[in-house]
């Protein structure tokens, strides 16, 4: 992590630090974030709200987004030889009461289905919040010797989660994920393969997402109900709020003792096998969105945009018909490439399209007119880029292809300075939080993340979130300083640990 702060330019830096000591915020987004992002998605057609509660509609540019991760997740899965599976969504209750610390975590939000018609149910069913009791139900059947172990599989699912308060893709009541789930003879073969999967979400992330991330290990409080160590990837948004990206599980034997999942050694011996569990859902979504976009809309990685490049006829081009020919041929051959091309020859203005299109996130858009056609160039901006430039047509497919890739950087090391200027680590006291807290109100600062010393306990962080509204987010593994003093109590710390209000 302090490599990562010495690589960022400090211009950079200076700049995102200015808006934080009171400059004046006229744009919607730094006056109202939250609705700024709610006017985004629905300006970019990602969503549509539904008629159930808390739950939202997957517009085709939304899910398309979804199913670019997908397929990044799946590539994984199969580079790992973890195999596809499907479950019911309706859990019988029973299958809850088997792990009490797990039913506990989950009780408050479960939808319970307990009638067919004019029917009740001689049990009821939940619906699906995760997956670990019906999987366990199962691996106790599939697995009866060492020989079947490690079994590692993963289902794609919809689950529920009865919220009370809800935000479209960061928290709804029901939510699109993947969930892995392992199976292992020995606790060190199932650790390393819950940091293993916390490694590529962390690529997942930052590579393919551009988001930077916080990686560690949750506190007892924080962790996923049922688990020995929960793992998390978390981000920043840009009104500094957290967000939970993606964890990762080590579950021991809880799962195991609960549903007396054993398999037979080599010494003939029946022992309980070692679990886990991992996941990243549709919140991923609602994550880069927060974190890219701006006052225009939505901005979106290059390598998961629904449009990568969008061509766009202007001046009087239905008077001469080959600039639609010459972006055809443009289209044709950066598809031709993998691109994701779209060609809009609606009758709509210039301006119409390109503010319809920066609101949609078009990664790059080329324009073509009779003076374009005439010098054999086009005209080409980036969506996160002020300023569009002539390019030649010869090359265009290179400089196109370039072009993205730069973008893709740009956004991850845009994103990276903003969570540098918004990290505090000379923080070390409750009172020094306070008063930093009183500050960032009086000056609309961002809060950001703010690196503690903490002492283990759970009365420490109940302590810090009643009267700041901080949580704590993970324990990272290699932090950039090391505190030696809890926050709260002044006792020497055990752990450094980032702290942030949370979404």
């Amino acid at each position: 992590m302090l490599k990562a702060h010495q690589q960022i330019t400090k211009t950079l830096v200076a700049e995102l630090s200015l808006r934080n000591e009171g400059l004046s915020m006229t744009n919607l987004q730094q006056t109202d974030f939250s609705k700024w992002y709610l006017q985004t998605i629905q300006q970019a057609e990602l969503m549509s709200y539904s008629e159930v509660r808390g739950c939202i509609v997957f517009r085709p540019d939304g899910f398309e987004i979804w199913e670019h991760i997908q397929a990044q997740v799946n590539a994984y899965l199969k580079q790992e030889k973890i195999r596809n599976v499907y479950f019911p969504m309706l859990i019988p209750k029973a299958y809850f009461m088997k792990e009490a610390e797990h039913v506990a975590g989950f009780a408050p939000e479960l939808p319970w289905v307990t009638e067919v018609g004019t029917e009740k149910l001689a049990a009821p069913y939940a619906l699906r919040p995760t997956s670990e009791t019906t999987i366990g139900h199962s691996f106790k059947d599939w697995i009866k010797s060492y020989r079947d172990l490690p079994l590692e599989i993963n289902q794609w699912a919809n689950v529920f989660r009865w919220e009370k308060k809800t935000l479209p893709f960061l928290r709804t009541s029901e939510f699109l994920w993947h969930e892995g789930h392992t199976a292992h003879a020995t606790e060190a073969d199932a650790r390393k393969r819950t940091r293993s999967v916390l490694d590529f979400y962390v690529t997942l992330l930052q590579d393919f997402l551009a988001i930077p991330v916080y990686a560690g290990r949750k506190t007892p409080s924080e962790r996923f109900a049922g688990a020995v160590d929960t793992y998390s990837v978390e981000a920043m948004m840009q009104d500094g709020k957290a967000v939970q990206a993606g964890t990762s599980h080590y579950l021991g034997t809880k799962f195991a003792e609960a549903f007396d999942i054993q398999y037979l050694n080599q010494d003939n011996h029946l022992t309980n096998v070692h679990t886990t569990s991992w996941a990243v859902s549709t919140r991923l979504i609602g994550a880069l969105i927060m974190v890219h976009g701006d006052e225009q809309g939505l901005v979106l990685p290059p390598k998961v945009a629904p449009t990568q490049v969008v061509l766009i006829p202007v001046g009087k081009w239905q008077q001469q018909p080959e600039i639609l020919q010459q972006l055809a041929t443009i289209q044709t051959e950066l598809a031709a490439t993998g691109l994701r091309v779209r060609l809009d020859d609606t009758d709509n203005t210039p301006g119409f399209k390109f503010n319809a299109w920066e609101q949609k996130g078009a990664a790059l858009r080329i324009e073509c007119g009779p003076r374009d056609l005439a010098q054999h160039q086009v005209m080409l901006k980036a969506r996160d880029a002020h300023d569009k430039v002539a390019v030649p047509l010869a090359g265009l497919t290179t400089t196109v292809q370039t072009e993205l890739a730069t973008m893709q950087a740009r956004l991850f090391t845009k994103a990276q300075a903003r969570y540098h200027a918004h990290e505090h680590l000379n923080i070390d006291t409750l009172a020094q939080l306070k008063a930093y807290l009183t500050t960032c109100q009086k000056t609309h600062q961002i809060p950001g993340f703010i690196l503690i010393g903490w002492d283990g306990s759970e009365e420490t962080e109940q302590i810090i979130k009643a009267e700041t509204g901080f949580t704590t987010r993970n324990i990272p593994f290699d932090p950039p300083v090391k505190k030696t003093i809890d926050l709260v109590s002044g006792k020497p710390a055990q752990y450094s640990v980032w702290i942030a209000r949370a979404y």
